[in-house]
């Protein structure tokens, strides 16, 4: 299964968080916005190449910048 990474997935793809390439301040910032892998997530907005990726995942919604959101695998439906 391909993943590809959050920041590139298009407004209203899905799928499920496979990996977090980068350090544990990175990993740990994201665990308490409740990212971590295995968990569902929908793409909600985003700007191409900048600015913040608004994802949901159940029904909560959380904005991450597009560098933290490049770091995001995700294996898309």
């Amino acid at each position: 299964m391909t993943s590809i990474s959050l920041a590139h997935m298009g407004a209203g793809q899905s799928g499920t968080i496979m990996s977090i390439q980068g350090g544990r301040g990175i990993r740990a910032k994201l665990e308490a916005m409740g990212m971590r892998p295995g968990v569902r997530v929908t793409k909600v907005s985003g700007q191409i190449m900048q600015g913040p990726v608004i994802v949901r995942s159940g029904n909560t919604q959380v904005a991450i910048g597009f560098g933290m959101a490049r770091k995001v695998f995700i294996a898309v439906d």
